[in-house]
């Protein structure tokens, strides 16, 4: 038992340079939680956390295994409800700011973050059906419920700065809003086309913060100086500046109805317009299925900011795919356990906790081997934290390829998974199958 639970100090000595057991304790007097000397204390609790996490959530079976501690089940889920959720989330701010002035040094321009939406699946229980709700192609009992993820990211280091959960049946930007207390005043926010619009653009700017999206496919651009504005088939937005070809300045106009996520105070507090630049750059169609990008941004310095600089830094919004890919395939955060409300957003922040252990660890061999941290292998790492001996140093880890012109088709060969899915509860497919049973005798 001794020799197997190596992996626990394994976990606390990575954890060790952002994560200390005193940052443990200080989080939890923080918030006024209290608690007496046992065997799962707030800081064994987070670590066993962390390397259940780690190891792709394993069972608590194979846990107590892992951790070399004596445990039920039962202990180990009690001790995880005691501590509280905003613990985790000072501990996940704290892990995100220990790397945030390790910029890349190849990394031009503003300090960037990006911004993206995604989604996991639950247990089928009440509490979390009436929280997040499940997509209506599906009948009750059939399907499970489905919380929306929000994720800020550090486009320079990868580390996840929030996560923030809302219903399925949510706009992004309902949510997005939350967001911008974690930046500062010069600090960009890239996004797709879900985060375009007037309010979003205009709420960043009362921040001092700046924007850039991929245009919203339901707005009209027209790149012909001194156009006239509104009308059927016209652009609503009045035109400013010509800045080079396909790029300008124009105005854009308050909406007259209120979203409805806003507060009226909220949407009172915006400038009836709102000056943007509006540019377009065309992708080669090798392996792309976008051949026109439309960009929307507040970075309005031409000269400080060229249009190919401005083409450059939406491409950097792909990165997030990514992240989101190495938290739900290799970290297995495609879908969570817990059976509570609360249970759930500690296994998310947790995961996200993980995920920021990873990527520190990827920054470290990235200035070690002089590559790009993005270069570094994720899968890669999360193999060595996993079997690395107590004091073992960081070896030279995987670098990827660099292969832009990649590209593959938007299939899959594998065909393992071709058992017929649910269209009725388990409870009445059983009575289905005992009374076919029972009839065939």
């Amino acid at each position: 038992m001794a020799s197997i639970s190596r992996a626990l100090v394994r976990i606390k000595e990575d954890l060790q340079p952002f994560v200390t057991e005193q940052d443990v304790r200080d989080a939890c007097h923080a918030v006024g939680h209290q608690w007496r000397q046992r065997v799962l204390d707030p800081v064994t609790t987070v670590h066993v956390f962390v390397l259940q996490i780690l190891h792709a959530n394993t069972a608590i079976s194979h846990l107590r295994h892992l951790a070399g501690i004596a445990m039920t089940p039962a202990a180990y889920c009690r001790a995880r409800m005691r501590l509280p959720l905003e613990v985790f989330h000072r501990l996940l701010e704290q892990t995100a700011t220990a790397f945030a002035a390790k910029q890349s040094a190849e990394w031009e321009g503003p300090r960037t973050f990006l911004v993206d939406g995604s989604s996991t699946i639950c247990p089928d229980v009440p509490s979390l059906q009436a929280a997040y709700g499940q997509p209506p192609n599906q009948k009750p009992g059939c399907g499970f419920p489905v919380p929306k993820l929000l994720g800020l990211f550090d486009a320079a280091t990868g580390m996840i700065r929030s996560l923030e959960v809302q219903p399925l049946f949510s706009h992004e930007q309902s949510g997005v809003w939350k967001l911008h207390p974690l930046l500062q005043a010069g600090d960009l926010l890239v996004g797709d086309r879900g985060f375009c619009s007037f309010v979003h653009l205009a709420m960043l700017a009362a921040r001092g913060l700046y924007g850039l999206f991929r245009m919203h496919q339901r707005m009209i651009v027209s790149f012909k100086p001194h156009r006239k504005a509104g009308g059927k088939g016209r652009p609503s937005s009045t035109y400013v500046q010509r800045l080079g070809r396909y790029d300008q300045l124009v105005d854009w106009k308050k909406p007259q109805a209120k979203p409805k996520w806003m507060t009226r105070a909220q949407y009172d507090a915006l400038p009836a317009t709102l000056r943007v630049r509006e540019v377009r750059y065309w992708l080669p169609r090798k392996g792309q299925r976008t051949r026109v990008v439309t960009i929307a941004t507040t970075l309005l310095d031409a000269d400080r900011y060229p249009r190919e600089m401005i083409a450059e830094l939406y491409g950097v919004r792909w990165t997030v795919e990514t992240h989101f890919a190495e938290l739900k395939t290799t970290l297995k955060m495609k879908q969570v356990k817990c059976k509570t409300l609360d249970g759930v957003l500690k296994e998310l922040a947790v995961y996200c906790l993980v995920y920021n252990l990873v990527h520190a660890v990827m920054l470290e061999a990235a200035a070690r081997q002089q590559v790009d941290p993005r270069r570094i292998s994720f899968t890669d790492t999360v193999r060595w934290l996993t079997t690395a001996t107590v004091g073992e140093p960081l070896p030279a880890l995987w670098v990827n390829p660099h292969r832009p012109d990649r590209y593959e088709p938007r299939k899959i060969k594998n065909r393992k998974d071709n058992y017929p899915k649910m269209n009725k509860p388990r409870r009445i497919l059983k009575q289905e199958l005992r009374l076919r049973g029972a009839n065939a005798k």
